[in-house]
């Protein structure tokens, strides 16, 4: 009798234990890897202060490169996008201790509108993980559940992660979250809990 409720306690282990995902897998190597990459882009990078941050971005809106955004996330800059159409980027990121941890981001054609194809979200996303390619180099694989209707693309660097999604119907974000702060389960539920 004991044998057989140990073999069903360990049978049960066994089937309860589910696969590692090419996500966790990643996520657990780049982490045990202790490399830290900290440099986001135009010379913001995670750990920097809110006064740093203000004035790295103040430079850069004196020098024209950043502007005042009319989005909630409120500082806009204008990158080349790798199809050679006119991109925006909005982004506006959050600090913990006055340390910033994570940069949330979104991208749109300003050229969009219903039924233009060319302007597309779908055209988007492939745009903007390019354009993140040629900042972070490749590596970006997709992450999805089980039927595909949500997916992302994401990239781990040792500390740093990256997510990109389409928000909604013209809109892609994408998320910079540095795991030695905080897990991107957390992140999720904060924006879950706030919907």
């Amino acid at each position: 009798m004991i044998r057989v409720f140990m073999l069903l306690f360990a049978l049960s282990l066994v089937l309860s234990c589910k696969p590692k995902t090419e996500y966790d897998l990643v996520k657990e190597r780049e982490l045990a890897s202790g490399k830290v990459v900290e440099e986001l882009f135009l010379d913001i990078k995670f750990g920097m202060g809110r006064k740093e941050f203000f004035g790295t971005c103040w430079e850069h809106n004196k020098n024209g490169v950043l502007i005042n955004g009319n989005h909630y996330l409120q500082i806009q800059y204008k990158p080349v996008m790798p199809s050679g159409k006119n991109g925006e980027m909005n982004f506006y990121p959050e600090f913990e201790d006055d340390k910033l941890f994570f940069m949330p981001i979104e991208f749109v054609y300003p050229q969009w509108f219903p039924g233009n194809e060319e302007f597309s979200n779908e055209k988007l996303i492939v745009d903007v993980v390019a354009l993140l390619e040629t900042w972070y180099g490749d590596g970006f694989f997709e992450v999805a559940n089980k039927d595909k209707s949500v997916s992302a693309m994401v990239k781990i660097d040792g500390n740093r992660l990256i997510r990109v999604f389409k928000k909604n119907i013209n809109t892609v974000r994408v998320e910079i979250l540095d795991l030695r702060v905080k897990d991107v389960a957390e992140m999720t539920k904060k924006v879950a809990d706030a919907s």
